[in-house]
């Protein structure tokens, strides 16, 4: 069985930092292989957890439709068929396969950039079967998701266990959460658990902010401290998986997902 973590939040606001300390407790806790789906278009997950990033799915996407125009040379083309006979699905099939980015611990998928013109209906069709298939070879995916959720919203994946959104210490950043938490009502997708949890705190949590957040309706983990730390390793260009289990940001995000996980 299968669970899914999917982590949203405004860019900025250290959702994929977040979704490394994820990956790091599930790690240190024995339940790899993990499935990591960066399904942020600005696709860095790779880089927080040290390995290169070749393809992404929208590549491979756009790739599939530019060979099947060719080969029909008819507006809508996805409708059609590869050429040397492939069907799309087995071409999609082998593609994603080849661009999982593997390592010992956790396996890495991407989804980049959003579509562009064309007709992706019968793509997107065999994407999330591909990809559904995918990720019940896993005991867990973990997912960085844009704010909008598009992947989410678009179902290219399966119902979700448990969404943390992220927010930094600011009313702009808490107005983006509110606005995920509406989002996530309107899916046409089932979401099991929410939790809200506050990124980069500097010291305590002051009034107006901690007033906005017990209006969001959705339980508060609490706070992850800011960390000089943290900012080195992205300034080093370092992966976040090595940062120490001393860690100030990982032994809070431990907290938090003993507590949500039950592990």
């Amino acid at each position: 069985m299968t669970t899914t973590i999917a982590v949203a939040g405004k860019g900025g606001t250290g959702k994929t930092t977040f979704s490394a300390m994820i990956i790091k407790y599930l790690i240190n806790k024995g339940k790899g292989p993990i499935l990591a789906i960066d399904a942020d278009p600005s696709a860095n997950l790779n880089m927080v957890l040290g390995v290169d990033l070749d393809y992404t799915i929208g590549g491979i996407r756009e790739g599939m439709l530019e060979q099947v125009q060719s080969a029909q040379n008819v507006t809508g083309a996805a409708r059609g068929s590869i050429g040397g006979g492939m069907s799309k699905h087995d071409y999609l099939d082998y593609e994603i396969h080849s661009s999982l980015i593997e390592s010992d611990d956790f396996d890495l998928i991407a989804m980049g950039r959003s579509e562009g013109p064309g007709c992706y209906c019968a793509v997107n069709h065999n994407l999330r079967e591909i990809l559904d298939k995918l990720s019940h070879s896993y005991p867990y995916v973990v997912m960085d998701n844009e704010a909008g959720m598009e992947h989410l919203s678009r179902r290219t994946t399966e119902d979700v266990d448990h969404l943390f959104i992220i927010s930094g210490p600011t009313q702009r950043g808490l107005a983006a959460a509110a606005n995920i938490v509406e989002l996530k009502d309107e899916l046409q997708i089932k979401v099991k658990n929410t939790y809200f949890i506050l990124n980069r705190v500097p010291g305590e949590i002051p009034p107006p902010l901690q007033e906005r957040i017990d209006k969001l309706e959705v339980p508060f983990l609490g706070p992850i401290p800011a960390d000089d730390n943290v900012m080195e390793f992205d300034f080093d260009g370092r992966p976040l998986l090595e940062l120490g289990d001393d860690s100030p940001v990982y032994q809070a995000a431990a907290s938090m997902l003993e507590k949500s996980l039950g592990l």
